[in-house]
């Protein structure tokens, strides 16, 4: 019994001590996430582009304009650089136009998206934003793009295509 009650303690004692070290890479993390989440940035994107680009949209047939990490990946893909990608975001939001689209495929689904009154300076605080930080995902999003986009699918030009 003794020994059970010193393994016991022995047991507790390791158990508080691994509870209590703190890991630096972790919390690093988190910081760094929390401060992203409460910025300027993210309180401008949240405010203005969620109304259109919201992740909690129950499916890609609920939501009213393609969903914000689609935009990221493919602004990411043309523009490698933050000063490029935010250039090009500012210039599409400021002014877009189907002919400026770099997402036909939205275009054909959404429609252009509607001029927005917003100033140059909080257009690159969003698009700063939507460059450095993991943008949410849609819980239906990796299915889409599986369908739309996996095995050499042409985004809305193969949905349009397996419709025939």
């Amino acid at each position: 019994m003794k020994e059970f009650k010193k393994l016991s303690f022995i047991a507790l004692a390791l158990g508080l001590v691994l509870i209590g070290c703190d890991n630096p890479k972790q919390k690093k993390t988190a910081n760094k996430q929390q401060t992203a989440q409460s910025g300027e940035g993210y309180e401008l994107f949240k405010t203005n582009c969620y109304a259109c680009h919201n992740p909690n949209t129950e499916s890609h047939d609920a939501i009213i304009a393609p969903p914000m990490i689609a935009v990221k990946k493919r602004y990411s893909m043309q523009h490698q650089t933050k000063e490029a990608f935010v250039k090009a975001v500012v210039a599409w939001a400021s002014n877009p136009t189907a002919e400026k689209a770099l997402m036909k495929g939205a275009v054909t689904r959404f429609k252009v998206m509607p001029k927005q009154a917003f100033k140059t300076a909080d257009l690159e605080k969003i698009a700063s934003y939507i460059y450095d930080n993991n943008i949410e995902v849609p819980s239906w999003f990796a299915a889409h793009e599986k369908q739309m986009h996996g095995k050499g699918g042409k985004g809305m030009m193969q949905m349009n295509h397996n419709k025939k």
